[in-house]
């Protein structure tokens, strides 16, 4: 009997199509270009522009993994949808996608956990394809975080950006596939990074919208050392899992929060600087999609081939974060 595991059969990005740069930026917050780079690692971000939405960025970015996938869209049997700026309140972001792209026999739906929301939804597929519950499942990252952030923030607005990744996941023999995968929350964290404002608790008022309790909040020097030791710790959690060392990972592929967290979970995993992947200079910080963007950018640079052990962590809001092994 074959050794069946989940892989990863096609991707597809899809970024805003507006560029902001750290000098647009400039006169609008109190920051520099010096500042912002030294601090952060971006340079320049991309922005939804008319006519662009989550919805048409998740859709855009499917249809490429579909076709790179090699398949058929009614041949899909779920949809994930990771977002955190639905296309609207209801239906689910997914329902759009999946109208979009033609998965006909699909179901859809959408997972809110922020920036770990591609590894959550590969991690929750993979029982499923192994099983043989689905033949294929498309996971999809998207969110617009320009339309949640406070642009008069310094500390929060040269981060974030907009884009999606998308992947095909599929069965795959071994011993090519994922190899191992955690993902947790720790609310001890939750108020480190939330939007306090707009749900249920405390709905839409001209207060909360006053004072843009509706948008990102941020506590950015406690977030950095969280981030840095949860990812580190899932990270080698999910190597001892497979039953490898940090020597035998060709790729890191961290979440794209901020080039400063790279570097340091990359030290603390004592791993080759030059293993460690970053596209942030150029895209900024789009969510649970920086890590979808960043094995497409990999493929694509023809760095990533078949075979290699590719490292994923990733943090945010909840305190989420989990982390997956995968031979690509």
């Amino acid at each position: 009997m074959k050794d069946i595991r989940t892989g990863i059969l096609g991707m597809g990005k899809r970024l805003g199509s507006k560029v902001v740069t750290n000098k647009d930026l400039e006169k609008i917050v109190d920051t520099s270009d010096e500042w912002i780079q030294s601090r952060t690692g971006v340079v320049e971000r991309r922005l939804i522009a008319e006519g662009e939405s989550v919805a048409v960025l998740a859709s855009e970015a499917a249809k490429e993994a579909i076709k790179n996938a090699g398949i058929k869209p009614e041949e899909i049997g779920l949809i994930i949808v990771s977002t955190i700026t639905p296309e609207q309140p209801l239906p689910a972001t997914a329902s759009f996608v999946q109208r979009e792209i033609g998965a006909t026999k699909a179901g859809a739906f959408d997972l809110v956990v922020a920036c770990p929301g591609f590894v959550y939804s590969v991690t929750i597929s993979d029982p499923m394809i192994r099983t043989g519950m689905y033949k294929y499942i498309l996971v999809v990252s998207s969110d617009t975080l320009s339309t949640i952030t406070n642009w008069e923030d310094r500390g929060t607005c040269v981060l974030f950006a907009d884009g999606a990744g998308a992947a095909v996941l599929g069965a795959v023999e071994a011993p090519r596939g994922l190899l191992a995968a955690s993902i947790y929350n720790d609310p001890t964290y939750l108020n480190i990074l939330e939007i306090p404002g707009g749900g249920s608790r405390r709905p839409y008022t001209e207060e909360i919208i006053k004072n843009k309790e509706h948008l990102v909040k941020m506590r950015g020097n406690e977030l950095f050392k969280i981030a840095v030791r949860t990812m580190t710790d899932v990270a080698q959690e999910v190597l001892e899992k497979a039953g490898f060392t940090i020597d035998q990972v060709d790729h890191l592929v961290p979440h794209q929060a901020n080039i400063r967290i790279t570097d340091a979970v990359t030290e603390k995993l004592k791993i080759d600087p030059e293993k460690a992947f970053s596209n942030i200079k150029y895209m900024g910080n789009n969510s649970s999609a920086t890590i979808p963007v960043s094995l497409y950018d990999l493929q694509a640079s023809g760095k990533l081939k078949k075979n290699d052990i590719v490292l994923c962590p990733t943090f945010g809001a909840g305190i989420s974060y989990g982390a997956f092994l995968i031979r690509w």
